[in-house]
């Protein structure tokens, strides 16, 4: 791995740790503004000094992101369908140029790849253009194992078949999402596994048992929004996932931050 790849790949899985804490905030590129990302300066601003590395679009970062900040840049490239698209969600493509993530002083780009969808093609290959680029300009690639709604499954056999797609085209590290046996997908990636948080789950005890099994099982870090800046007290709930995954704490452990983090908010 060249100097500069790696370098910028050390910024986001932090090496004292070998621990991610990702924060996404990329989903107004084809959901637009869903709640609590109406406003995304608003939404960011109080959040980034808490990650370790922030996941948007080049847009939102131009508009919504102090310059100043030292958190590390993972952005969206990928895109081309709105959710009003419904089955052909999964018919993205590249939709920004290497050299803007540069200007950008991105330390990743990321792209989704649709695995057993009539689009799955397009996007492998978009990937395999994507890493080219990258081992040319040395910025790293994260492949995201998306779920279209052609292919709803998310077990392990589905997921590790995607994991190791992605890594077998280059991507540099992959995001996917927890399931059971997920051992079973990151044994089988030989390159780092970050899990997403998805659709905001029922309580915050439900995110950090989530975040401390896939850890427990091959994870190195998680890339969570919604269930991160939809709670009512967004800040107390990222710093308890920090514990989790940098930490090692319980999801009691965690629980009992996130509920010191409220009271102190008061």
């Amino acid at each position: 791995m060249d100097w500069g790849l790696e370098n910028r790949l050390k910024r986001i899985i932090r090496p004292e740790t070998g621990r991610v804490v990702m924060l996404a905030v990329d989903h107004g590129y084809f959901l637009g503004p869903i709640t609590r990302l109406e406003d995304p300066r608003s939404t960011i601003a109080p959040l980034l000094p808490h990650a370790d590395a922030l996941m948007l679009t080049r847009g939102v970062l131009r508009a919504c992101v102090d310059p100043g900040t030292d958190t590390p840049m993972v952005l969206r490239v990928s895109g081309g369908r709105s959710i009003l698209a419904g089955e052909d969600l999964s018919d993205e493509g590249i939709a920004v140029a290497m050299e803007d993530a540069v200007r950008l002083n991105a330390s990743a780009v990321a792209l989704s790849i649709f695995v057993g969808t009539r689009h799955e093609r397009q996007t492998l290959l978009g990937l395999s253009r994507l890493v080219d680029r990258g081992q040319e300009l040395g910025m790293p690639v994260l492949a995201v194992t998306a779920v279209g709604k052609e292919l709803e499954k998310r077990d392990a056999r589905y997921l590790a078949l995607a994991c190791r797609m992605a890594a077998e085209f280059g991507a540099h590290f992959v995001k996917t999402y927890y399931c059971e046996d997920f051992e079973k997908v990151s044994g089988s990636c030989p390159v780092p596994l970050v899990i997403a948080g998805g659709p905001k789950l029922e309580t915050e005890m439900d995110v950090f048992r989530m975040a401390r099994d896939a850890l427990d099982r091959g994870a190195v870090g998680v890339d969570m929004g919604r269930n991160i800046w939809q709670n009512d007290h967004a800040k107390a709930m990222i710093r308890a996932v920090r514990a989790v995954v940098h930490e090692g704490a319980t999801p009691e452990r965690a629980g009992e931050i996130f509920e010191a983090g409220k009271a102190g908010a008061r």
